[in-house]
C-alpha cells in the first residue's frame, strides 16, 4: 500500500496541497505583497525542496500576421527552505515581497496573478493561482487625471511586445487616448507609456497627428506624423494642483505639434 501511495503521489494524486492567502489582493506597483501559504500534507511523507511564488502577466505579440498572447514572469520569489511534510500535516508559512514597479495595471482585461507552487522531486508539483488587482500608483493617477482634464478620453489599455521601448521586460503597457476637446482636429490619438521607479515616474507620450492634404499624406507614409515627448514627475508633484501638471503637459503637446 505504501508503494502504491507513493506512486499515486508522484502523479499528483494524494499529494500535498498548497493555498496562498493574501492580506490584500488590491495593490499598486512597488507595494508589498503579504500573506500566508497554507500547505497540507498528502497520503505520504514528501520532501518540499522549496515554495516559490511567481508574479505573472500576459502581453500580445504579432506572429505570422496574427496577435498571440505570451506569458511573462515578472518576478520569482522563494519563500521557504527545504523541509519534510508528513502525511496530513499542516503548515503555514508567511511571505512578503515587493510587487515590481513595472507590473502592468489591471485596467481593461489585463491579467496579473500570483502563481504559488511546491517544488517536489519526482512528483507533479501542486500549485495555486490568485489574480490580483493592480491599481495606478499615485503618480500615475495624477498624470492620468491631468491628461483627462485636457479633453482626452482613455479608450484602450493593453500590453504589447516592444523591445525598443521595453526596459526590464520585452513589452510596454500602452494607454491610448482619443482627443475630444481642443486637440480633436489636430491629433488622431495620444499614447502614453509609464516607467515607474522609486519616487519617480517617467512618462513617454506619442502624439499621432492628423494628416492634412498631400504633405500630410507624405508625413504619414514616412511615419513623420508620430512625435514623441517625455517628462518626469516626482513625489513632490503630488502636492501640486492637477491643473498645474495639466498646463505643463498641454504646453509640451503644443510644442511638439508646431
Amino acid at each position: 500500500m505504501s508503494m502504491f501511495k507513493k506512486l499515486m503521489a508522484s502523479v499528483g494524486i494524494g499529494s500535498a496541497k498548497v493555498d496562498a492567502r493574501l492580506v490584500e489582493d488590491s495593490l499598486i506597483p512597488g507595494e508589498q505583497v503579504t500573506g500566508e501559504v497554507h500547505i497540507k500534507g498528502g497520503d505520504v511523507t514528501q520532501t518540499i525542496d522549496e515554495i516559490y511564488m511567481y508574479v505573472v502577466t500576459h502581453y500580445e505579440r504579432e506572429s505570422n500576421d496574427k496577435k498571440v498572447k505570451e506569458e511573462m514572469i515578472l518576478a520569482k520569489h522563494r519563500i521557504s527552505e527545504t523541509f519534510v511534510l508528513n502525511p496530513q500535516e499542516e503548515k503555514v508559512i508567511p511571505f512578503s515581497f515587493q510587487l515590481p514597479f513595472e507590473t502592468p495595471l489591471t485596467m481593461g482585461r489585463q491579467p496579473v496573478y500570483l502563481r504559488t507552487g511546491l517544488d517536489i522531486k519526482n512528483a507533479v508539483d501542486p500549485g495555486d493561482s490568485d489574480f490580483i488587482e493592480v491599481n495606478p500608483h499615485p503618480l500615475m493617477a495624477k498624470v492620468l487625471d491631468a491628461i483627462r482634464s485636457l479633453g482626452f478620453q482613455l479608450y484602450k489599455v493593453d500590453c504589447e511586445y516592444n523591445r525598443l521601448l521595453g526596459r526590464t521586460y520585452p513589452f510596454v503597457q500602452e494607454f491610448e487616448f482619443r482627443p475630444t476637446g481642443a486637440y480633436r482636429s489636430r491629433l488622431e490619438e495620444l499614447e502614453v507609456v509609464f516607467y515607474l521607479k522609486e519616487g519617480e515616474l517617467e512618462v513617454l507620450m506619442e502624439l499621432d497627428k492628423r494628416s492634412r492634404g498631400f504633405f500630410g499624406g507624405l508625413q504619414e507614409a514616412f511615419n513623420l506624423d508620430e512625435r514623441y515627448a517625455r517628462f518626469r514627475v516626482t513625489e513632490a508633484d503630488l502636492t501640486r494642483p492637477t491643473s498645474d501638471l495639466a498646463s505643463g503637459i498641454d504646453a509640451l503637446i503644443r510644442k511638439h505639434l508646431r
